[in-house]
C-alpha cells in the first residue's frame, strides 16, 4: 500500500511539474510578486557590508563616489549616470535598480545569486542611493540678458 502511494505521488508531482510553465518555475516567487521599493531596511552593518560590494564590484566603471566618470569607463566608450546628481535615479524604481544589477544591462555583467543574496543588492541599492543624498542641487541656469537698449542720441 505504501508503494503505491509513493508513486501514485510520484506521478501526481509529475503532472503538475508538467503542466506548470517552465518560465514560472525558474521566475521562483519574487517574479510573481514584485517589489516596487525596497523591502530591505537598512543598517550601518548592511550598509558596510554595500560599501564593500560595491568597491569591489561596481567602483572600477561607476566611480568611488557614483559619478561614472573612470578611465575604464572612458576607455569601454561607456556613457554612465551621474548617481551623485539627484535627478538621475529620481526615475527608476528599486525594483528596476535590482532587476538591472541582478540581470545586468549592456556591457554591465550581471551581479550573480551565488555572489550577493538579494538582501545584499537590495543594500547596494540603498548605497547607490545615497550618493545624491545632500548634493546641492545644480543651480538654475542664468537667465540671458536683455539685449543692451541703444542710447537715445543726444541733440
Amino acid at each position: 500500500m505504501l508503494k503505491s502511494f509513493l508513486v501514485l505521488s510520484a506521478v501526481i508531482l509529475f503532472e503538475i511539474a508538467a503542466l506548470t510553465p517552465a518560465s514560472t518555475l525558474a521566475a521562483g516567487p519574487s517574479q510573481n510578486t514584485p517589489a516596487k521599493t525596497n523591502p530591505v531596511k537598512a543598517t550601518a552593518a548592511s550598509q558596510d557590508k554595500a560599501k564593500k560590494m560595491y568597491s569591489i564590484d561596481c567602483a572600477m566603471c561607476h566611480g568611488d563616489n557614483g559619478n561614472g566618470k573612470t578611465d575604464l569607463a572612458k576607455d569601454m566608450s561607456l556613457n554612465l549616470m551621474d548617481w551623485t546628481d539627484p535627478k538621475t535615479l529620481a526615475g527608476k524604481s528599486d525594483q528596476e535598480l535590482f532587476d538591472i544589477i541582478r540581470k545586468g544591462k549592456d556591457k554591465m555583467p550581471a551581479e550573480d545569486a551565488g555572489r550577493a543574496k538579494d538582501n545584499e543588492v537590495w543594500g547596494l541599492i540603498t548605497y547607490i542611493r545615497s550618493f545624491s543624498k545632500n548634493q546641492p542641487a545644480q543651480p538654475a541656469a542664468p537667465e540671458p540678458a536683455a539685449p543692451a537698449q541703444p542710447a537715445p542720441p543726444s541733440n
